[in-house]
């Protein structure tokens, strides 16, 4: 079996049916005897240009193991499903089990821009 990342955005309108979603390509792989080794669900993010006159989605990605005829049922399922607008699936070397950056980014606490004062070193003050 071979490991593969699959990012897919979905209609903000759908945003509520994203957990049945992602549970049916989950139970797919663990069926065809495989595994999902990683799901983020990213919720919903600022496109980077409209897609159907859209400019915000729901992003979610998993990391799995599973045959490439699992594979192809994934991507078919993908297809017919009018609420995936985009997918992309990239085979990996092996298992990715850590958080990915982007949500490594949504824990840390949200950073202000910082400004020190000329001769000020230990009080900054935002700009």
């Amino acid at each position: 079996m071979r490991h593969y990342e699959i990012v897919f955005i979905v209609h903000p309108d759908q945003s509520e049916q994203v957990g049945a979603m992602v549970e049916r390509y989950k139970n797919m792989v663990t069926q065809g005897g495989g595994q999902v080794h990683r799901f983020e669900d990213w919720g919903r993010r600022q496109l980077a240009y409209p897609i159907q006159k859209i400019h915000k989605a729901h992003y979610v990605l998993m990391n799995v193991e599973c045959t490439s005829e699992v594979l192809a049922e994934i991507e078919n399922a993908f297809r017919f499903n009018d609420a995936v607008l985009r997918h992309l699936t990239i085979q990996m070397k092996g298992p990715v089990t850590e958080m990915s950056p982007m949500m490594r980014e949504e824990k840390r606490a949200p950073r202000e821009d910082l400004i020190m004062r000329d001769g000020d070193s230990t009080e900054p003050v935002s700009a």
